[in-house]
């Protein structure tokens, strides 16, 4: 292999630059014959070559590379893109290429490129380069935040379906920001298996109904069982919310009470403890500035994340969010260990991330709602 080896790179010095002024001095077609026998041959022996004999093939084709038109770069990268061992210098120059069509094939497939490579192109290049990155498989964290930051929505929805692609801590934090307001994002982003549970389930709660109906009709079991009403509270719960419970005596009682007292935490605690639901809700949904019908959807749903939001969002502490939890409906099934879930949630949840969460529901209507991609829910 060795004596191979030497010989090869004999040639290659003889040869060389005999071959540099062939393809200077050539023609176009003379250069596309020659770039065409190269390729050739280094395609039939791809995977005997060593590395010497591969980069004596990388500085032949990194020549022709500046000099042969848009069609036969082109080829070139379809043709290298596959392979496992491509001419790491070829590759570089055709990822590069500012025509997309050169470029997309390595990008997406080519085995050479590095993160350094593919963080310097995310930084300089096109959405178009962005695009067919964001489908490459076995992304790093550092290209996926690359990514995010710069990539169009296009790029993101690209990404987020790309089970492959890891991201870092915050690169979820942030896809799901933008997913909150992207039904299609959204959609994409509640399926993958790796999303956290913390992530999922407050992306969850801002998705609308058409959303939630394509994950049930997904085929993906656990995410399935995440939306799918499985207990005779939450049947109950829908049942209650097909006839709206008349809050209007209890808004006027809890606005006749703001125009007499301070409403603090300690007066909502207190309702919340000792008055029935309707006064809970109505007193919560004025002091987060939420739609009352809202609130009483949110406190009927399955799980008690969005009363935890709630809660967060206005600077009340664990006893207060314990005290609106049990009123809900069915609370008096609620376990102590789901209670101590609840609190780990609570102390874990970003006062600025429920902030956001609960801007959303301010001026989101109860029922009817549309997604970004024009589909009504």
């Amino acid at each position: 292999m060795v004596r191979s080896s030497g010989a090869m790179m004999s040639v290659h010095a003889l040869l060389l630059p005999e071959l540099d002024d062939l393809i200077m001095r050539g023609s176009p077609q003379r250069q596309a014959k020659i770039l065409e026998r190269v390729t050739t041959f280094f395609l039939g022996g791809a995977s005997s070559f060593n590395e010497h004999h591969i980069q004596v093939f990388d500085l032949v084709l990194a020549r022709l590379i500046d000099r042969i038109d848009s069609k036969a770069r082109t080829r070139l990268s379809s043709r290298l893109a596959p392979l496992g061992n491509p001419p790491v210098e070829a590759v570089r120059r055709l990822a590069r290429d500012d025509s997309i069509a050169v470029a997309a094939p390595v990008l997406k497939r080519a085995a050479r490129l590095s993160e350094t490579d593919l963080i310097d192109i995310i930084a300089t290049k096109s959405q178009g380069h962005l695009l067919a990155i964001s489908a490459r498989p076995g992304l790093a964290e550092r290209v996926t935040d690359g990514l995010l930051q710069r990539g169009s929505q296009e790029v993101l929805r690209c990404l987020a379906d790309n089970r492959a692609a890891r991201f870092s801590d915050d690169g979820f934090c942030f896809l799901v920001e933008r997913a909150k307001t992207d039904g299609i994002l959204a959609e994409k982003t509640l399926l993958r298996g790796d999303i956290p549970p913390r992530l999922f389930h407050e992306l969850l709660l801002t998705a609308t109904d058409a959303v939630q109906r394509r994950l049930l009709a997904s085929g993906v079991p656990d995410r399935q069982s995440a939306i799918r009403p499985t207990s005779a509270r939450e049947s109950n719960a829908r049942s209650a919310r097909a006839a709206p419970a008349d809050y209007s005596r209890a808004q006027r009682r809890i606005t006749a009470l703001q125009d007499k007292v301070i409403f603090d935490e300690g007066l909502l605690a207190g309702i919340a403890a000792s008055i029935d639901y309707e006064h809970t809700i109505a007193a919560l949904a004025s002091l987060c500035v939420v739609p009352i019908e809202v609130v009483d959807r949110l406190m009927r749903a399955e799980r008690p994340d969005p009363v935890l939001i709630l809660c967060k969002s206005a600077g009340l502490g664990w006893a207060t969010a314990e005290a609106i939890i049990k009123r809900r409906p069915g609370s008096t099934e609620i376990s102590s260990q789901d209670l101590g879930t609840a609190r780990v949630d609570f102390d874990l949840l970003c006062p600025i991330a429920a902030q956001r969460i609960v801007r959303f529901w301010q001026v989101r209507p109860a029922d009817k709602r549309q997604t970004t991609d024009g589909r009504q829910a």
